[in-house]
């Protein structure tokens, strides 16, 4: 088993999909308790939903996952939503606030230490090849960092959550062209439920690679899964549903590459 997958492309667009895998070792599962087991906060499906959408794109896809260590997570564990409830490095509880680990089983800082190098470190080596070399080619790379999530999880967020959840960081992130770009693609499908930078501003690989100021943009969506999927076990793809929203990713992933292409995101990105 790869601890991450490169598909290449050569275009400008790099696909990162660091919560799509669902490999657990057998002794770590051996660890876990039956809510570890069920692997419930997977963002399921989430290549198959990508899939052929952009011709061209660079995916690079963790197939470890999250509960294993989050490739999504900073490597020093340091949060990146002070104050709310979240999950850590390698979690130690899912998303609704439960343990997911057999009494005395969660990992130490020698364990995490060793997974990072294992498992998220080379994530992130790939990740940061493929964007240099987008960039070499084009002059320009745009990392769009794919994700989902259920729609209603009361331990993280009240209420439920838009169709689209677009983070840049408050516009940290990337171009405001492409900011732009991937709301009014939203809000011309979904104007009801499209959200910018609200309960989801970009995890750590959206805030770490965006330096727009150097050519490399940054761009997450968190999708609500119940536009593609079943929300509850065992997280069936609804293609009846996805074939409702693949046209919509499809053209936002389009519309960044003519943008990436055509020279209008300048290093002073106007």
């Amino acid at each position: 088993m790869n601890a991450v997958d490169v598909i290449r492309g050569d275009g400008p667009l790099v696909l990162g999909q660091p919560h799509g895998g669902t490999f657990v070792s057998d002794k770590l599962m051996a660890r876990m308790n039956a809510r570890g087991r069920a692997l419930s906060d997977t963002d399921w499906h989430i290549a198959r939903l990508h899939d052929g959408l952009l011709p061209g794109a660079t995916i690079v896809r963790s197939n470890v996952h999250r509960y294993v260590i989050d490739a999504n997570r900073d490597p020093a564990g340091i949060s990146l939503y002070p104050g709310q409830n979240t999950t850590g490095l390698c979690p130690v509880t899912d998303f609704d606030g439960a343990d997911i680990w057999l009494p005395g089983q969660s990992p130490g800082e020698d364990e995490i230490e060793a997974r990072r190098e294992t498992y998220h470190a080379p994530f992130h080596a790939a990740l940061t090849a493929e964007l240099n070399r987008v960039q070499e080619i084009h002059g320009i790379a745009i990392l769009y960092d794919c994700h989902s999530i259920r729609s209603e999880i009361p331990f993280l967020f009240k209420g439920r959550l838009p169709v689209f959840n677009i983070g840049t960081n408050d516009g940290e992130t990337c171009s405001a062209v492409i900011e732009q770009e991937v709301y009014d693609r939203c809000r011309a499908e979904r104007p009801e439920s499209v959200v910018l930078n609200g309960r989801f501003k970009g995890g750590w690989t959206t805030r770490h690679y965006g330096r727009p100021d150097e050519g490399i943009h940054a761009v997450q969506m968190e999708l609500a899964q119940r536009v593609y999927m079943n929300e509850e076990p065992p997280w069936a793809y609804r293609e009846d549903r996805a074939e409702n929203v693949r046209p919509v990713l499809a053209d936002i992933l389009n519309s960044l590459d003519r943008l990436a292409r055509s020279g209008a995101i300048t290093l002073e990105g106007t």
